[in-house]
């Protein structure tokens, strides 16, 4: 028997299924699990989580509960189990997609809702990894947002978890907010106050949650988020399409380069591009947090500006964004005045490194001899099943040298605002996922969502390393624009600054 073989038959049957349905080789699975340390471990038991001692009956209202056939398609076969981030941290199973779905099932049977159901469905990061490895087709993102509307609904929450979150749902959906946000602790991080933060051990004073924002907190320069993207870009050549952009919260808060760079290429690739300076949130923070009325706040209003714009597609370049408003036909199902329009909404969404492919690149590629490790972004990958386009993209530039990651099917750890409500269990990811990219030896770090950067980025600086970053559409933007090799190095990680 070959050595390849002999490897394939030591892992699990489960994880052998899981690389015939993801289509990779065992290197993108978790190749161990239950090793996370005691102090992250204990999440999973509820420790420093206040219980509310509440038995809730019913467990779940009428208004969209899990659907019992959804959960009925779960046949509990474990295939999910090596694709999980819970599962591979502790190996406890009811931290796992088949656990929480039975326990969704046992709150369809008259359970009551209980503080340890809620916790484990609070420990999931939504990462969707297990959609990609389920061979009988579990809508489990669905099952999950159902279920977290319900509690979020329904479960009295500790005070200091409602405020803290009120906090987060009060700033990050709200561009606006998070500019006067970065214009009041840009001066902490020019002046190093930060650094006098950390040495004095006075962050330590802070709960865990707001050290886990601290800690995440991007390069806030002044200025960046200064240069607003125009309302209109005209194509570079014969127009092929008029696409409208959506330019996000913390994309256009933080990341304003990132924006800049995909207007360009797009506009290098034909496209007309309309960027509506009246747009606002999409809705996946609330989507994906079960605030059920927010989210259909955002998209309603995301549908009425882009069908303003009249444009061909609607592009995004961040993950988690373009997973949800993808899914505007079925969070708007109800309403009988958006209904039809979301259906004809979400057939115009479009990832920015799917729609270059799927039109097809023009614009000439210039060298950039470059070790390139890539990311990919679970919202991107799992959510939304695109893969091949991004590395098409990357592959395309001459000189350019694509590494993968090891583990690359699992969660990085910041899965939205997971790694400021659940700090340890991120953190662990965070390390783990850092490890990995660490080991490929790559010049620089490339990834498609604003999250993953950030929180890969205090990962590597927590291990002591730096790493510089970009989205792949900088890189091809670099590439496009002839820019050297160095101008791509030279930019710092989120994290990297001051």
């Amino acid at each position: 028997m070959s050595k390849q073989n002999t490897d394939e038959a030591a892992q699990p049957s489960h994880s052998r299924a899981a690389v015939a349905a993801v289509g990779t080789d065992t290197q993108g699975l978790a190749q161990d699990v239950g090793v996370a340390s005691e102090q992250a471990a204990m999440a999973t038991v509820g420790e420093g989580h206040e219980e509310s001692g509440f038995r809730i009956f019913p467990a779940f209202d009428s208004h969209h509960p899990p659907a019992q056939e959804l959960v009925d398609d779960c046949v509990h076969c474990g295939f999910c189990l090596p694709m999980c981030p819970t599962y591979v941290l502790w190996g406890e199973e009811m931290d796992s997609p088949r656990g929480r779905v039975y326990l969704m099932n046992e709150a369809l049977e008259g359970e009551p809702l209980t503080d340890s159901m809620v916790r484990h469905w609070d420990l999931c990061l939504g990462c969707l990894s297990c959609v990609t490895a389920c061979p009988s087709g579990v809508q489990y993102g669905r099952l999950l947002e159902s279920t977290r509307q319900q509690v979020e609904r329904r479960y009295p929450r500790a005070w200091h978890d409602r405020l803290f979150r009120g906090l987060i749902f009060s700033l990050f959906p709200y561009p606006s907010r998070l500019r006067l946000v970065s214009s009041v602790l840009g001066p902490y991080q020019k002046y190093r106050l930060n650094r006098v933060a950390h040495r004095s051990g006075l962050l330590r004073l802070l709960p865990a949650p707001l050290q886990a924002m601290e800690a995440l907190m991007p390069d806030l320069k002044l200025g960046v988020w200064r240069k607003p993207i125009p309302p209109v870009t005209p194509a570079r050549g014969v127009r092929r399409a008029r696409v409208g952009m959506l330019t996000g919260c913390v994309q256009r808060a933080f990341f304003g380069q990132v924006n800049a760079a995909t207007v360009r290429v797009l506009a290098a690739e034909g496209g007309e591009v309309i960027a509506p300076p009246a747009q606002g949130c999409c809705g996946a923070l609330s989507v994906h947090a079960g605030r059920e009325e927010e989210a259909l706040r955002f998209a309603r209003r995301t549908i009425d500006t882009f069908e303003a714009a009249d444009v061909e597609y609607v592009i995004l370049n961040s993950a988690g964004c373009g997973s949800t408003m993808k899914e505007y036909d079925y969070l708007l199902r109800d309403d009988p005045e958006y209904a039809e329009r979301a259906r004809e909404f979400v057939k115009k969404v479009r990832d920015v490194n799917e729609f270059i492919q799927e039109m097809g690149p023009i614009a000439t590629r210039h060298p950039l001899p470059v070790t390139v490790a890539y990311h990919d972004a679970c919202h991107l990958a799992h959510g939304q099943g695109i893969r091949k386009q991004p590395r098409a993209g990357l592959a395309a530039i001459p000189g350019l040298q694509l590494r993968e990651i090891r583990e690359s099917e699992i969660c990085c750890g910041s899965a939205g605002i997971y790694n400021l409500v659940e700090p340890q269990p991120a953190a662990e990811l965070g390390q783990r996922k850092a490890r990995h990219v660490l080991a490929t030896g790559a010049d620089l770090l490339v990834a498609s969502n604003p999250g993953c950067t950030v929180q890969i980025a205090a990962s590597l600086q927590r291990a002591g390393q730096d790493l510089p970053m970009a989205h792949p559409i900088e890189v091809i933007d670099a590439s496009i624009r002839g820019e050297s090799v160095q101008s791509l190095l030279r930019r710092k990680g989120p994290r990297q600054a001051g």
